[in-house]
């Protein structure tokens, strides 16, 4: 069976769905990989690369669709590439269903088989093929590199002769993959950290990396059964706003990830708790592309608000494409290996399987 990937647009994604090192691995079942000319050339890894590995080099993305079954994908296609798209083809990538949903029925009902990485199941079997984690692991840690290059002071405490520096206060609002990843790398770096969660099961999490998790008064452990953040309660939220507008003001740096699946991300800081920070904080807001979690927080903008510089991008990992992208294939690999019936050669739709059912766009 053939397998393709077509480029992406490069000025919305910089990272590939296939890398050189998991073509064997495709090979390995069975499969032949076909990707267009100049694919990860802008990553600095040249076709002849790919092609060592044993990948077929077609001219043009109309070329590796007409060819391939399967059609793995980092974000979905562009309309063009997407209207290519045929009777019993295969789509696979984070296909976004929420926001994609017109064109994703379009392609449902010409009986193209849409995959979307995002919606995989928080289950044991599915680890290995956790996009969502491996690339929120990078985008904490790249959060917390790109809000110290703004932050105008030392990070760790240093002690000299003409007197002591202070180490850097951090706190992260969210205990996910990314927040975690987050808590971490500010420890690394020298800095005193603090966290805060919805789910009471973070507080072990974030205390066994050495930061302070912030417990707010009277707090029920608001997790869903798959291990995600569900929304507070009225109250919760009037106890949190107090328990975070009070920490801020002695607050250097904040790391926000809060998410809620298939919400707007929860807007947790708001215009006086920003008016309450000190001058030179730095506040970067992982959330922005789904609404964000402050009240200034604009996407692809620096905001100035009295001093409080506030940050949010569409795609932080456009500043890590290789590393994402290395991650995300072998994501991948193990979601088509899974996908895939080596013994009769073709894809196997079995819908018993959970990880099939969720993950394929009905």
């Amino acid at each position: 069976m053939k397998i393709g990937s077509i480029s992406e647009n490069l000025d919305l994604e910089q990272r590939v769905a296939i890398t050189p090192d998991v073509i064997k691995k495709y090979r390995s079942l069975g499969l032949e990989v076909y990707i267009s000319k100049n694919y990860a050339s802008h990553l600095g890894i040249d076709d002849e690369i790919y092609e060592n590995e044993g990948a077929n080099i077609l001219n043009s993305n109309e070329e590796v669709i007409s060819t391939s079954k399967a059609i793995l994908q980092m974000n979905i296609p562009n309309e063009e590439n997407l209207s290519k798209l045929n009777k019993d083809q295969i789509l696979i990538g984070v296909l976004n269903p929420y926001l994609n949903e017109n064109k994703l029925k379009n392609l449902t009902s010409k009986n193209v088989s849409c995959f979307s990485l995002e919606l995989l199941p928080r289950i044991t079997r599915a680890q290995s093929m956790d996009i969502l984690s491996s690339q929120a692991n990078l985008a904490g840690y790249k959060a917390v590199v790109d809000s110290f290059s703004f932050f105008q002071k030392a990070i760790p405490m240093m002690m000299t002769a003409a007197g002591t520096i202070s180490a850097a206060k951090v706190l992260v609002v969210g205990a996910g993959v990314a927040g975690l990843q987050a808590i971490a790398t500010a420890k690394r770096m020298g800095a005193i950290v603090f966290a805060t969660d919805v789910r009471l099961a973070s507080k072990e999490q974030v205390e066994s990396l050495g930061g302070k998790f912030l417990v707010v008064e009277g707090a029920e452990n608001l997790e869903t059964e798959g291990g995600y953040a569900k929304e507070a309660s009225e109250d919760f939220k009037k106890k949190q706003e107090e328990l975070v507008k009070e920490t801020l003001k002695k607050i250097d740096i904040v790391i926000c990830t809060a998410l809620i699946p298939g919400k707007k991300a929860p807007k947790i800081i708001n215009e006086e708790m920003i008016a309450g920070m000190q001058s030179g904080s730095v506040i970067y807001d992982l959330a922005a592309s789904q609404g964000g979690n402050t009240a200034f927080t604009k996407v692809d903008e620096v905001v100035d608000k009295n001093g409080v510089i506030i940050l949010g991008e569409t795609n932080i990992l456009n500043k890590l494409p290789t590393s994402a992208s290395n991650l995300y294939a072998k994501n991948l690999f193990n979601f088509v290996a899974n996908l895939y019936d080596k013994k009769n050669n073709k894809i196997n739709i079995n819908m018993e399987d959970e990880i099939i059912n969720k993950t394929l766009v009905k």
